[in-house]
């Protein structure tokens, strides 16, 4: 029920979905209201038999108060799903609802790995050559200090290394110079932190122009930074369609394409969807959240932080 064109878009994209999954390995399971999201299965002529659905006609609203919702809303989607992920009754929970009550909800139910200071929200940024870096956090936390930026660096560089197949991952730190001593109190405690880790590859600091080049495979900030960063990426995507340019590169802003964003730190796969997600986005949530599952990500990152 999550999405500003839910249920429609979430069922045609669980459709998508379940096309590419392997059935005999892999199952889908829906929550919501069943009573909105049955005409939809008859009108595409799907067997809605063959996906699991849990029936509540409980949301938790866009505007919403996360903790508030959380703890109120024991029924919502939302809040059936993280109950469902902690008792394993589902492997991965994806929604492309409230983002607060989803970043709650993963901490309140699965909780955070042990030794993880604090959960971040990581994204996909294209790289001009060719292939795809990891930013983190995007929004997740807004003020930081320098050893929970060190960590980032670890969950980012394990990501990159496992969905993204990239071996021994460029770490990058975003700051306003390339230099050592450039850059506020936080940035030049977390270099010093980084120069000395033999946690990841750090290759330094990288700037905004940084971004789309080859410097760095996974690049590091505050969530207040990287929100900031990754709002003004999307709107390239945007602007190029308006203005009727076709070009490859900008074309891999596509939001589509990637589904989600994974929650890493926390003791289960967890990804939150754009809230203007369409059924092409949804299907690549789930996707993404299978290849968090098979690759055991979250297992990796439990064994980098003991």
């Amino acid at each position: 029920m999550g999405g500003d064109f839910a249920p429609n878009a979430t069922v045609l994209g669980a459709i998508a979905a379940y096309k590419a999954l392997e059935p005999q390995q892999q199952k889908l399971v829906l929550i919501g209201n069943k009573e909105l999201a049955q005409p939809i299965f008859a009108e595409q002529g799907f067997n809605s038999d063959l996906i699991e659905f849990i029936h509540t006609t409980e949301v938790i609203g866009m505007g919403e108060h996360p903790t508030k919702a959380i703890t109120q809303k024991p029924n919502s989607s939302i809040g059936i799903g993280f109950r469902m992920l902690k008792e394993g009754a589902i492997d991965s929970f994806s929604s492309a609802g409230n983002t607060g009550a989803m970043l709650v909800g993963a901490m309140f139910s699965v909780k955070t790995i042990p030794g993880v200071i604090r959960p971040a929200i990581s994204t996909i940024v294209p790289k001009l050559k060719k292939g795809y870096g990891i930013m983190l956090d995007v929004g997740a936390n807004a003020d930081c200090k320098p050893d929970t930026l060190l960590q980032f660096g670890v969950l980012g560089s394990l990501f990159a290394e496992n969905i993204h197949g990239v071996q021994n991952p460029k770490v990058g730190l975003i700051n306003i110079g390339e230099e050592e001593e450039k850059g506020n109190m936080l940035s030049l405690a977390t270099h010093s932190l980084m120069k000395e880790t033999n946690m990841f590859n750090f290759v330094g600091n990288v700037e905004g122009r940084d971004l789309f080049n080859e410097k760095a495979d996974v690049i590091v900030c505050d969530g207040f930074t990287g929100n900031v960063m990754l709002k003004l990426a999307e709107t390239f995507y945007v602007l190029t369609k308006q203005k009727g340019f076709e070009d490859e590169f900008f074309a891999r802003f596509n939001y589509e394409q990637y589904g989600g964003s994974p929650i890493l730190g926390v003791n289960a796969p967890v990804i939150i969807g754009h809230g203007i997600s369409t059924p092409e986005a949804i299907k690549n949530m789930v996707l993404l959240s299978r290849s968090m599952i098979t690759t055991k990500l979250v297992d990796k990152i439990k064994a980098a932080f003991k």
